[in-house]
């Protein structure tokens, strides 16, 4: 998530006793937690470097205390109000594919024998760079315990994340868009968080594999170059066109929309 409501009186009230320097690592935290949408994780040392409090960690661990909790068996801190925002945005998904907005996910459940072979063909990571195509390291990806959320599909029934034939299918239905050149850490998290998504979604009709996943973003980014917006073919007030690119497609907001058509209405 790259948004969420911020309520001022309740944080105000919250926060009344804190320092500036306090608030500001506290904003650090909650936005760690709504941009991974997951728990913190129980490394002081690891949070310490990602809010710049690596000489201060006895205030970092004082606010985590005070604000968050901890979950000892899994290892990682909590915050109820976070909890509640990130379920909100899942249940909006959810909705909005039940109530027949998100039409790309309809398309690809009803999708022939043909277009799931092309899918599965497509999933081969034996790429070879060209000069639009430069080499990726997605195959280190990084070793962090997060807590996943209660009542969902179990990780271990989730097919693992192919990123490079994610990566690649998005070369192959929309080349004019730009293109990939780094897959870093952020980047990793983006699409593993909605691999997971489009899998709980599709496992409450049947036994998913990684086919079915791939099937389905195959259809995802065929339904985006139907889209005059993203495609950069609508120019705004000041004479440029927007050209979306797989990290803002992937953000939960942007892939939302994308999902409910919401980009769609110029054509």
């Amino acid at each position: 998530m790259h948004y969420y409501q911020h309520h001022i009186g309740d944080f105000i009230k919250d926060t009344s006793f804190l320092t500036n320097e306090e608030i500001g690592i506290y904003l650090k935290l909650i936005w760690i937690y709504y941009d991974s949408e997951n728990p913190l994780p129980n490394n002081l040392f690891e949070l310490g470097m990602k809010t710049g409090t690596r000489d201060n960690q006895i205030v970092l661990e004082g606010l985590l205390e005070m604000f968050f909790v901890l979950d000892e068996q899994n290892k990682c801190w909590h915050h109820t109000r976070c909890n509640k925002e990130i379920e909100n945005y899942k249940q909006q998904l959810t909705t909005a594919s039940k109530a027949g907005k998100a039409s790309a996910l309809k398309r690809a459940m009803n999708k022939n024998t043909t277009s799931v072979e092309l899918a599965l063909n497509e999933r081969s990571t034996d790429v070879q760079p060209t000069n639009n195509h430069k080499p990726l390291t997605i195959n280190q990806e990084p070793n962090i315990s997060i807590c996943p959320p209660s009542g969902e599909l179990e990780d271990s029934k989730i097919p693992k994340c192919e990123h490079q034939s994610v990566i690649d299918m998005y070369h192959k239905y929309l080349p004019t868009l730009r293109k990939v050149e780094v897959w870093n850490t952020a980047r990793q998290g983006y699409l593993r968080q909605r691999w997971r998504e489009v899998a709980i979604e599709l496992s409450k009709e049947k036994d998913i594999t990684a086919g079915d996943i791939l099937t389905w973003f195959a259809d995802f980014f065929q339904h985006i170059g139907a889209s005059k917006f993203l495609t950069g073919k609508v120019n705004s007030k000041d004479g440029r066109a927007f050209t979306a690119d797989l990290e803002w497609i992937l953000k939960p907001s942007n892939f939302a929309k994308i999902v409910e058509g919401k980009y769609h209405g110029t054509n």
